[in-house]
């Protein structure tokens, strides 16, 4: 019997349905801001962007997106960047990735205010994560993975989980969300990467296979326990001829083999991708919050998309 379709659509629609009643309960002057900064003009990433702002607006969420020009200074950035900072009504900060090559990315991220880091990726954020913290902005992607399995009836509690990717936008975050106590954890994780030897042979343990490599059919029927539910993060193009396109977007999974194993997977497009904006808009309103509380004016807590209320993450 082919497994169940884990729908990341149906599952951030619903998301983003809560978190936009959530907003409308705050009170006037109260809205979460979220700045995206786009340098260039990559068509892909300002489409992405333009995804982002959309959503953002969709929820009640101020959106600001700044565009600057694919030659702009590191020090130009730089300011933009602490400009942000200082500006009360932004409360998540977002620079889409990738930045040119004269640009100091490590030192952009950095500069991002923690508690304005929607992406996760700034090193108090990530270190906060690893040592167990739940009121944590975890990156968006293993987030909104956690969530998608929680809301589709597969805890990760006391399941094998393995991971394969150690990447630190998916692999090594999704590990330490796994890890920690409570709703969303305690699970148990091994990290197979390009190195594992037979691979299979460590795929085929996991209760839960999440495969984040970026590379096409990397996973294939044999390669996958009966029954287990995989979350394929892949996104790839490759060449259809059939298509108005010239091309389809496959994930890390051979979809059409695997499905004929496991027990739930999700799809590529529709499994990953809205769960990573729909966590991208509730790392927003979590950090308003937080914002808020430590200026004295605290109101309901954000939306969390582990338990779909609350500040953990998990």
């Amino acid at each position: 019997m082919p497994a169940e379709i884990i729908s990341g659509t149906d599952v951030a629609r619903t998301l983003r349905a809560e978190l936009k009643a959530q907003v409308a309960r705050l009170p006037e002057g109260q809205v979460p801001g979220l700045a995206t900064v786009l340098v260039g003009d990559d068509p892909a990433s300002r489409a992405y962007v333009g995804m982002k702002n959309r959503a953002a607006v969709e929820v009640g969420i101020h959106s600001r997106q700044i565009d600057l020009p694919e030659d702009v200074s590191h020090d130009e950035l730089l300011g933009v960047v602490e400009g942000l900072n200082a500006d009360p009504g932004i409360h998540g900060i977002l620079v889409q990735l990738p930045l040119p090559r004269h640009v100091d990315e490590t030192a952009i991220l950095e500069a991002i205010l923690p508690e304005k880091d929607v992406d996760g990726f700034h090193p108090v954020n990530v270190g906060r994560l690893a040592v167990g913290a739940t009121d944590v902005l975890a990156p968006c992607t293993p987030r909104g993975i956690v969530e998608l399995l929680l809301r589709a009836g597969h805890d990760p509690a006391g399941k094998h989980v393995v991971i394969v990717g150690r990447s630190n936008i998916v692999g090594r975050p999704m590990a330490s969300l796994l890890l920690r106590r409570g709703k969303g954890g305690d699970a148990t994780v091994t990290i197979a990467h390009s190195r594992t030897p037979d691979l299979g042979a460590v795929t085929r343990l996991a209760d839960i296979l999440i495969v984040a490599v970026g590379r096409p059919g990397t996973v294939t029927a044999d390669m996958v326990r009966p029954g287990a539910v995989v979350v394929d993060v892949g996104v790839n193009r490759v060449e259809d001829a059939s298509t108005e396109r010239g091309y389809r977007l496959v994930g890390d999974v051979d979809f059409d083999g695997v499905r004929e194993v496991a027990g739930a997977i999700t799809p590529v497009p529709g499994g990953v991708g809205p769960m990573t904006i729909a966590t991208l808009l509730s790392n927003t309103v979590q950090a308003a919050e937080s914002i808020r509380q430590e200026s004295g004016a605290g109101t309901a807590s954000a939306a969390d998309p582990a338990s779909g209320a609350g500040t953990d993450p998990a």
